[in-house]
């Protein structure tokens, strides 16, 4: 419990350990946190993303990589893998997507390993000089693998680990503006810690509830040009808990939530001179620092202070409901404020679960008219395969094969 405490107040205990700005005139300025492969920060399961983009304290998946390596040393044993495909801006052009393909492998009782690798295809695109003639054609695309390893530190609390390569390629090696380009690379880590109760009455009703912390994609900026300009990774933190109920034999229910904030610099206010040097800020701090510097000062550079540090945070609420472990039910929203990206949207899902294998859905519908989500209108799929399953159906087949082969070999 005292582990679990920790995970929950650390984010609060930096927040107050900032000397905070008070420029109120700038709180409500639209001021949106940019940053590179932006890929990283889309949910790429149905699951999750039929519940308001959330799963850091979810009932541990085969999607736990993602999310927080450390529920998967609370899977069960075996191995399984899953597949999902998610169209983006399906309305406005056919040919731009995120492919992502995950797996697990229980080593023993306290430690799993996975794996993973996410593909985002931009389409085709046709690069134009200033006068409007055509210099060339490519295919923009980028990439991450990830590489995660889970161990249970007690039977109710885990840690995990997870390396990942990342691979940027938007402009094919063309020259963009005079410069020359090349593919951004870099490489990032995961943190994640997990802890779940012991099962409990809940009234009459057996349940279990969940608390999970992830800081995600630390690591060297990444750059597009040979002139030195670096772009932060979207290094975010994300905490989040859950309640899980067992009604009967038939009917379960969770309840989750989680809390986001980008680790990342806010962007400052300049003076209007043209020049964004530091002595030309005049509210907020320098975004041009380190990477470990950068995470600490993203707590306290908002130009707004305190509460435009609030209005930073995302947050993402669901639930799920399944019926004798072979159908489910999936329910969200996702709040982002009004200044850092007004995205807004409830979304709804289901999951089909047999033996072998289950399919999942996730469909995303816009709260806010003002703002068109690129999932909007699509609906999206995972596949999940259970190995351990399908071995046992496999085996299952042979055995019930071989007394045919004894009993014609005896009768020869």
């Amino acid at each position: 419990m005292n582990k679990c405490l920790v995970f929950i107040l650390l984010p609060i205990f930096l927040l107050k350990s900032q000397e905070w700005s008070t420029d109120s005139e700038y709180i409500n300025n639209l001021n949106t946190i940019t940053t590179a492969v932006p890929f990283l920060t889309i949910a790429p399961d149905s699951r999750s993303g039929a519940m308001g983009d959330l799963g850091v304290a979810t009932t541990p998946d085969v999607y736990s990589l993602h999310w927080n390596s450390a529920k998967l040393a609370f899977l069960p044993q075996g191995s399984s893998f899953a597949i999902s495909y998610t169209p983006w801006l399906s309305n406005l052009v056919p040919d731009i997507s995120l492919s992502h393909i995950t797996g697990y492998y229980k080593l023993n009782k306290i430690s799993t390993v996975a794996g993973s690798l996410r593909y985002f295809s931009l389409g085709n695109i046709q690069f134009t000089n200033d006068a409007g003639e055509n210099v060339g054609e490519y295919d923009p695309n980028e990439y991450v693998f990830d590489l995660g390893y889970s161990m249970k530190l007690s039977d109710y609390f885990s840690a995990g680990l997870v390396m990942k390569y990342i691979y940027s390629n938007l402009t094919g090696g063309l020259p963009v503006e005079g410069l020359d380009t090349q593919a951004g690379q870099s490489f990032a880590v995961d943190l994640g810690t997990y802890y779940e109760s012991k099962k409990f009455k809940l009234t009459e009703y057996e349940s279990q509830w969940a608390v999970g912390l992830n800081i995600s994609n630390i690591g060297g900026k990444i750059s597009y040009t040979e002139s030195g300009d670096e772009d932060f990774l979207p290094m975010n933190l994300r905490i989040g808990g859950r309640l899980s109920t067992e009604i009967d034999d038939y009917n379960k229910f969770m309840v989750a939530f989680d809390i986001n904030k980008l680790l990342v610099p806010s962007p400052p206010v300049y003076d209007g001179s043209g020049n964004t040097e530091s002595e030309n800020i005049i509210a907020g701090r320098n975004p041009n620092v380190g990477v470990v510097q950068g995470i600490f000062q993203s707590f306290s550079d908002a130009p707004g202070g305190i509460e435009e540090e609030f209005n930073e945070l995302m947050y993402s609420v669901g639930g799920e409901y399944w019926y004798d472990n072979q159908f489910a039910f999936r329910f969200g929203y996702f709040h982002e404020h009004e200044t850092k990206g007004n995205r807004k949207y409830f979304t709804l899902g289901a999951s089909l679960k047999l033996n072998v294998f289950g399919i999942d859905f996730a469909y995303l519908i816009p709260a806010n008219s003002s703002v068109r989500s690129p999932l909007e209108n699509t609906i999206r799929f995972s596949l999940v395969f259970d190995l351990e399953n399908f071995n046992s159906e496999s085996l299952f087949k042979s055995n019930r094969r071989a007394p045919v082969i004894k009993q014609t070999n005896q009768s020869k």
